[in-house]
């Protein structure tokens, strides 16, 4: 029992299964009484009415499962997460349960069974002991579950409920920003010093102080208006026998007076009709119209002629 961690005033629920002998079943609850006194409390249930039980939430410091050496039984996930229901946040688990080298539809290994605790709600799950099966409890379980293979052992494991309640919430702060350091303090400075260096409002009226006005720093030349042509830089412009070429970021205007130029070269190479009836069509063409095959336009529509019509025509 010492092993087990009872100590006074705990409340102990002892889980049990066929074929616990009664006699042993009795002397192990006696036993755990004597330890919690009476300010503890031992409760005895039968694993197949755990679920129908009555016990409420959170009552149990301690659930112990088919300890007694002459049953064992397979503890499904509906009686881990009741038992978890029923211990209190902290609460500890003490259980045995037959477990195999290979793993099977009936009975599984004993990281299966340590690996369902945790899917129940456990933390801290740890392997205590192992041991061999009695016989007793080996004809039981081969009995309920029809496995006849020769690899069973016993094994114990403990578990600990975490301690908060289920269902229970936490508001978490967290900060994903940059923590700004904070600035160092400052030199305390010499009062002498400070107040060499401050103008109140009275020093602002002594005749002492000479201020100086700032229209006085700007004479004749800086007041004249500059001329827009000698804002332009030294490459821009015609060059010493070069053509006129804007900068890359043009900001005297040449960019836009170039443009002007190229699109006025562009209309002046336009063809333009001697009749007049170019664009009713080739009914009313001449022979060497440039416009000659082409559709009927209206009169003042832009029409390009590719340079192999012209040449042509």
């Amino acid at each position: 029992m010492a092993d087990l961690g009872i100590k006074a005033g705990d409340k102990v629920l002892l889980v049990w299964t066929q074929p616990s002998a009664p006699a042993a079943l009795k002397q192990y609850a006696e036993e755990m009484a004597a330890i919690v006194g009476a300010d503890g409390k031992v409760s005895v249930e039968n694993m197949e009415r755990l679920l129908l039980s009555s016990h409420s939430a959170s009552t149990f410091d301690c659930v112990f499962s088919c300890l007694l050496a002459d049953s064992s039984s397979i503890h499904s996930s509906e009686t881990l997460e009741e038992i978890a229901r029923v211990l209190k946040p902290g609460g500890k688990l003490v259980l045995d349960e037959a477990v195999t080298g290979a793993e099977t539809q009936s009975v599984r290994t004993a990281e299966k069974l340590m690996s369902a605790l945790k899917l129940s709600g456990f933390m801290s799950v740890t392997e205590v002991g192992k041991a061999e099966l009695s016989p007793e409890a080996l004809s039981c379980l081969r009995t309920a579950t029809g496995y006849q293979g020769n690899t069973l052992s016993r094994v114990r494991v403990s578990a600990f409920k975490p301690n908060f309640e289920v269902g229970s919430s936490s508001q978490i702060k967290l900060s994903f920003g940059k923590k700004t350091p904070k600035p160092a303090e400052k030199p305390a400075l010499d009062p002498n010093t400070v107040k060499m260096w401050t103008l109140s409002a009275n020093d602002m009226d002594d005749d002492d102080v000479d201020l100086v006005d700032s229209d006085a720093l700007l004479d004749e030349e800086d007041l004249k208006k500059p001329d827009p042509a000698s804002l332009k830089a030294p490459i821009c412009g015609e060059g010493a026998g070069k053509k006129k070429k804007a900068c890359k970021n043009c900001s005297c205007g040449l960019a836009e007076e170039l443009d002007q130029e190229n699109k006025g070269k562009q209309k002046t190479n336009l063809a333009k009709s001697a009749c007049g009836s170019c664009y009713l069509g080739d009914a009313f063409r001449c022979a060497s119209c440039p416009y000659a095959g082409m559709p009927a336009f209206k009169p003042g529509e832009k029409i390009v002629l590719d340079k192999k019509t012209l040449t042509d025509a």
